[in-house]
């Protein structure tokens, strides 16, 4: 449970139930997302503690009858968990082993959608952590020129597609400088620290297309879940690469600090219980 900023518990909790068409997950492991960070962070308009296994939601693990799973999920900080069965996703015997954050990867693959990409079309990547590595690597497999910018490069080019997946200001004006006349920027990142401001005027000259690369729809996530899986089960898209660090559930503190500072190395962490 996290309780309170910056401090998780680790509590017994009678198991949960699943209700119709839900089913039980005997949790493996669960990625910590760098969208949660505010959340352990803390900001004023979050209330603690929170429900027990929040806010983990790129799970993946058993089913009691034997199925390895992913799918959509919000409390992954867990022994067990309850998914809905039109939310889960199998994992095939080519993946037994390997971490899995399923939601993450399935976000990928949707930003890669949105961007609406051309074999052989110029794409930059702005910010190369989990995601941006995942993204550069799945425009990659659909047959994109993909050049990759880390937050602290000096953007130079001009691109048909730009995906920004750092969240920061400086991350989004430099996404928008390299975008070429009647290109498409793809707004990736989680920006959760403040309002933005962006060059409207310079947007409006060079007819730009600006699109939002978040899902909100389940039947969307889960098909980029899907594809995901189908994409890492032939060797395509090469998960071990993506997850750097693994913690115990009891060092889940650890596992979020270890995402908020992004030390040498660092891509994704992932907590098992």
């Amino acid at each position: 449970m996290l309780a309170a900023p910056g401090r998780t518990v680790v509590r017994e909790r009678p198991a949960p139930s699943p209700g119709p068409a839900e089913v039980l997950v005997r949790v493996e492991g669960c990625g910590v997302c760098g969208s949660s960070l505010p959340l352990w962070e803390g900001r004023p308009w979050f209330a603690y503690p929170l429900d027990a296994g929040a806010p983990g939601h790129e799970v993946w693990g058993r089913t009691l009858d034997g199925r390895r799973v992913t799918g959509l999920s919000q409390h992954g900080y867990a022994e067990l968990d309850v998914l809905r069965e039109d939310q889960l996703v199998e994992l095939p015997d080519a993946l037994d082993g390997v971490p899995f954050p399923g939601e993450a990867l399935g976000c990928a693959v949707n930003v890669v959608r949105r961007a609406e990409l051309r074999r052989g079309q110029d794409v930059a990547v702005v910010g190369l952590g989990f995601l941006g590595t995942a993204v550069t690597s799945v425009c990659e497999l659909s047959g994109a020129r993909v050049t990759g910018f880390r937050r602290e490069d000096e953007p130079v080019g001009e691109f048909e597609r730009v995906i920004e997946t750092a969240g920061t200001q400086s991350a989004l004006d430099a996404a928008s400088r390299l975008v070429a006349t009647g290109g498409r920027l793809v707004i990736a990142g989680f920006h959760q620290d403040g309002p933005r401001t962006v060059d409207l005027q310079s947007w409006n000259w060079r007819g730009l297309d600006v699109v939002n690369a978040h899902e909100r729809d389940p039947r969307r996530a889960v098909e980029g879940i899907r594809e995901a899986v189908g994409l890492a089960a032939t060797g395509e898209l090469d998960v071990s690469t993506l997850v750097s660090h693994v913690f115990a559930l009891d060092d889940l503190d650890a596992a979020f600090r270890a995402a908020a500072e992004r030390g040498p190395g660092f891509v994704k962490a992932v907590v098992c219980p």
